[in-house]
């Protein structure tokens, strides 16, 4: 079973009377350590199908699979510990807190899976791990203002991971960066890749797509590989 089945997704945002379909029968398969970039211009849906993936937002009709669960039709509490279990998000703003430091961010999503005790020293030992392995474990007592924007993107990482999702998904991860560190932030996805992880980067740009394994291009709803 893949790690994402979708299956005829479509999405319709309804304004007073008007309806606008969004997405028009996606079908979308990915699988277990894959490292998929999509691709699109604003307005082709690859925000709205980035959601749906990420658990985010539901479809309007249609079957998703994620994990070997059906998440079609979960209520918001069962999608939000769908999205604890299984999926870690980077984003383009990297939603840190600026009052907490390196290591507390990382530890950030371990307090929403209820981590206590014997738990937490595990998850504690693990976000160090974890900086370590982005070149931060100087950097733990630091806080956001104190880094650089890529150091940021690093951190989101580690974040990310902390609670060894399944799937890795990405939002245009490198839009506020340079292009040298844009570059070292992929690298860092990419490697995550070839240790097992899955990843699914959004993007615009076709040199950050090309890092990815395959590219899916999405246009008007409808996905095109």
């Amino acid at each position: 079973m893949p790690l994402c089945l979708m299956e005829n997704i479509r999405k319709i945002y309804r304004i007073g009377d008007i309806q606008v379909e969004i997405l028009k029968g996606i079908n979308l398969t990915i699988e277990r350590g894959e490292f998929v970039a999509i691709m699109g211009t604003s307005g082709s849906g690859k925000t709205t199908l980035m959601n749906i993936i990420g658990c985010l937002d539901t479809a309007s009709s249609g079957r998703y699979v994620l994990a070997d669960r059906e998440v079609s039709t979960l209520t918001d509490d069962e999608l939000s510990q769908i999205r604890n279990e299984h999926v870690g998000f980077v984003f383009q703003n990297f939603y840190l807190f600026p009052y907490a430091t390196v290591l507390e961010n990382v530890l950030l999503p371990t307090l929403y899976t209820g981590y206590a005790g014997a738990r937490q020293d595990s998850a504690k030992k693990r976000a160090i791990e974890l900086l370590k392995l982005i070149g931060l474990e100087g950097r733990s007592r630091f806080r956001p203002n104190q880094l650089s924007g890529g150091e940021q993107q690093r951190v989101a990482i580690a974040r990310a991971l902390v609670n060894e999702p399944d799937l890795l998904l990405a939002d245009e991860p490198t839009g506020q960066l340079d292009s040298k560190t844009a570059s070292e932030i992929m690298d860092i996805l990419s490697r995550m890749n070839k240790q097992g992880k899955t990843v699914v980067v959004v993007t615009h740009d076709p040199h950050i797509a090309e890092y990815a394994r395959r590219i899916i291009y999405i246009k008007d709803g409808l996905i095109f590989e």
